[in-house]
């Protein structure tokens, strides 16, 4: 925990330009980690960079300009400070999204081209709301048109808990929106909504299959051997009871990793029971769309 307060210190002294104290903040992470491990490594490494800025001379024609500007001057400093607003603002952050709702209007209409994008938006959300909540630092979500999209976040010294529970804030996202249209459904009588909601709720189900990159691949990484069997034993139950044979990738995707030896040092019990809750929510929001 003190080594990820280090680092989110570090990284916003470096977002104000405070190089050397940002630098110095990187070495006291530094003296919590073994001195051969790969991210003390990358702390040096990173350190010799910070120092070179620190060196560096400030741009000479900054302060001129600035006086140029007269009475705009704190209007300039006032929106170059506004890094929220600005970070909404991103440009990737809203052209992505312009491109991603573009390839499902041309494909699907603009109804569902929207929907869809909001969605999706609503899961990657709910990875950067919790990232910024721990004090990290994080970028606002980059969309891949037929593909997704992700949320980029300085990792660097987290632990695996908490690399668990962002991971798996995306699908409780992603259930509160499927559970939101599915609502809508039931209060319209629209077709259209269970259909969002049914196709988020499978997307974000196969997002927590325990392998790879996947949400719950993250996430399962907290979990010692015998909760990853109780949760291939869960989603076994689950598929049966929801009638949804998705949930049995989940269940295939935790038997193997029962196997694997990547096992935390320590039990939690909290991100198990976070895990099956996401994942029963989402198997209930599926039975709910009517059989063909």
């Amino acid at each position: 925990m003190q080594l990820e307060q280090l680092a989110a210190a570090a990284r916003l002294q470096e977002g104000q330009q405070e190089f050397s104290s940002a630098r110095e903040t990187w070495l006291k992470a530094l003296q919590l980690l073994p001195p051969d491990s790969a991210q003390a490594e990358w702390i040096r490494r990173y350190a010799q960079r910070l120092q070179a800025l620190t060196a560096a001379p400030q741009t000479p024609g900054r302060n001129a300009w600035i006086r140029r500007l007269g009475p705009f001057a704190p209007l300039l400093v006032l929106l170059a400070k506004g890094k929220f607003l600005l970070a909404l603002l991103k440009l990737k952050f809203l052209l992505s999204l312009g491109a991603f709702i573009a390839f499902y209007w041309s494909l699907y209409g603009i109804r569902f081209g929207i929907g869809f994008a909001i969605l999706i938006l609503v899961h990657e959300m709910g990875h950067f709301i919790e990232i910024k909540r721990r004090g990290l630092p994080a970028e606002m979500p980059v969309f891949l048109p037929g593909l997704g999209a992700y949320v980029r976040w300085a990792a660097l010294g987290v632990t695996v808990q908490t690399r668990s529970l962002v991971s798996l804030a995306g699908p409780m996202a992603g259930l509160i929106g499927a559970g939101v249209c599915a609502v809508l459904w039931m209060k319209t009588g629209e077709a259209f909504w269970i259909g969002l909601a049914s196709l988020s709720a499978m997307l974000n189900v196969l997002n927590l299959i325990p392998v790879w990159v996947l949400d719950g691949g993250q996430a399962i990484a907290a979990l010692d051997r015998h909760q990853r069997i109780v949760l291939a034993a869960a989603a076994v139950a689950l598929a049966a009871y929801f009638a949804q044979p998705l949930l049995l990738l989940v269940a295939a995707g935790a038997a193997y990793r029962i196997f694997t030896k990547d096992l935390p040092p320590a039990s939690s019990y909290g991100t198990t029971v976070y895990y099956l809750l996401v994942l029963a929510g989402l198997g209930y929001v599926m039975a709910l769309a009517p059989s063909p």
